[in-house]
């Protein structure tokens, strides 16, 4: 607690917007993460499938992209490592084969999936955060590799569990190999974030054991039991990408996406009144530990829940994760694909409409959660056309900057310089200049804009008054929703990497052209 009271009077003391506006309002927070997955894997979100033309690629992703931002999304968490494989150039792995069609075939020279994926997202005012799968490298005993593939190079540093090849995480080779991995992106990609999701150790199989004997007796380091040690295997990872990922980028937020229930109670009395799944003891990954010790900038648990699911409410889990953050923020995941429309094969909590609504009230019931991750990008096109709407026009109407970290950076910005407007016939035309750079030597890696009418109070605690935000080089901006002879004021904010945001601009206003054509 002591550490959540300190996270909270630094943001008050060292922030000039940042708390106030975050707690402003329960029904539009002008602060909030409100994340999608896009997953790569088998082409469930993109590309559609594999092969298609670059162009192809790229029109695929600016419509998801797009549908995205207009539901009220600020961040995209991308696939780039589903199997040992990549969606970027600048890997030491194979090109993935969900992406041309076959592990290790390049797309044309010159396109780089994941540079156009964060460029397009920056200039949309999403945050892109790069989705890593560490010990997956092949999703059946019939996967075709590519000769550069680590399973034909190296093929004594996986175990193969249900069919699958998986890297061992107890040989500390394997561990420094994908932390290297992870840092090509870092240091290669202007990435916001570097995320995990719930794949370490492996789901159990009925009749299946994991082939990690000869590997506990030569690095059992100082363990007798193997559960034991196979979450030291995953921690230290943790720990170790924590501080890689920071001291080669310290605005490079680093989560973790575990299965929901850490512990159920009858397993520790620290543990969720829950009887699901246990995540400590049968995928040996100790995520609260990773929050309570700091190894982790956000925690994401999958609570793909209903409220009135027996073994593991929704509420239970995520009322128990507020109580276990230690300052960190938590996302809660949540799970649109299981939206149907009445099958009498599924959970009949999932084709009521408030399912996910009546999820995000409780969220926000809670000032220790900061928002929510959704799964996944297709459901939207899907199963979940009617929650996108719903986000669109009630709980996301507004736009949100992401949560501050304020252990990351609590510097903020100056404000832009030289902020003018003028009216001509296509709308509204706003410019100025980038900030003089702050004590901490950033000056601005984006900005938002903001817009009132006439009498109106300027208040930029209120986001409904954000007419954009943009995370690049960006010094003009035409407001072409505008009403003809309506009088405007606008002011522009600067955002540093961590979306600390500075002061207002000096206030200009502006009367449209008879001639400017409202859209």
């Amino acid at each position: 607690m002591f550490k959540i009271l300190t996270y909270a009077l630094l943001s008050i003391l060292i922030t000039p917007i940042s708390l106030t506006a975050q707690l402003t309002s329960k029904i539009a927070p002008k602060r909030e993460f409100r994340g999608i997955w896009v997953a790569t894997v088998a082409n469930i979100d993109w590309p559609s499938k594999p092969g298609l033309s670059i162009d192809q690629q790229k029109q695929e992703l600016i419509v998801l992209l797009d549908q995205h931002k207009a539901n009220g999304m600020n961040a995209i968490i991308l696939q780039v490592r589903p199997a040992a494989d990549a969606f970027y150039a600048k890997s030491r792995e194979p090109w993935s084969q969900w992406l041309m069609g076959r592990q290790g075939l390049a797309p044309s020279p010159g396109y780089d999936p994941l540079a156009f994926a964060i460029k397009e997202a920056h200039s949309r005012g999403l945050e892109l955060h790069a989705w890593f799968n560490p010990y997956r490298a092949t999703m059946s005993a019939n996967s075709v590799v590519s000769p550069e593939h680590m399973t034909r190079k190296r093929p004594d540093l996986f175990f193969v569990y249900g069919g699958k090849k998986q890297f061992d995480p107890g040989i500390p080779e394997v561990r420094e190999y994908i932390v290297q991995v992870i840092l090509d992106v870092v240091k290669g990609y202007d990435i916001d974030g570097v995320h995990f999701d719930d794949y370490f150790y492996p789901y159990k199989i009925s009749g299946q054991t994991i082939n990690d004997a000869a590997t506990f007796r030569k690095y059992a380091n100082g363990f007798a039991d193997i559960g034991d040690w196979r979450r030291n295997n995953v921690n230290l990872l943790i720990k170790q990408l924590d501080d890689s990922i920071h001291h080669y980028k310290k605005h490079v937020k680093f989560g973790v996406s575990p299965f929901g229930i850490w512990k159920n109670r009858a397993e520790d009395s620290e543990g969720s009144a829950t009887s699901g799944l246990s995540n400590y003891s049968e995928l040996y990954a100790d995520s609260r530990k990773w929050v309570k010790e700091g190894w982790v900038d956000y925690i994401n648990p999958q609570v793909y829940f209903s409220f009135s699911r027996k073994v593991a409410p929704f509420g239970t889990i995520v009322d128990w994760w507020t109580n276990n953050t230690f300052g960190r923020h938590l996302y809660i995941g949540q799970g649109p694909y299981l939206i149907h429309n009445g099958s009498t094969k599924k959970e009949a909590a999932w084709a009521l409409s408030n399912q996910i609504p009546d999820q995000i009230k409780h969220i926000r019931n809670s000032n220790l959660i900061q928002g929510s991750v959704f799964f996944s990008s297709k459901s939207f096109s899907t199963v979940a056309r009617g929650l996108g709407d719903t986000l669109k026009n009630n709980y996301y109407k507004y736009p949100a900057l992401p949560p501050l970290m304020v252990w990351l950076d609590s510097v903020a910005p100056n404000q832009p310089l030289k902020f003018a407007a003028e009216a001509i016939e296509d709308g509204v035309h706003l410019n100025w200049e980038k900030p003089l750079k702050a004590t901490d030597g950033e000056t601005a890696s984006g900005y938002v804009i903001y817009r009132f009418s006439e009498g109106e109070k300027v208040e930029v605690l209120d986001a409904k008054n954000i007419i954009k935000i943009t995370y690049e080089d960006l010094y003009n901006f035409v407001d072409k929703k505008v009403e003809v002879g309506k009088r405007y004021s606008y002011v522009v904010t600067a955002l540093d990497r961590l979306k600390n945001e500075s002061v207002p601009s000096e206030m200009v206003g502006i009367q449209a052209k008879e001639t400017v054509i409202a859209k």
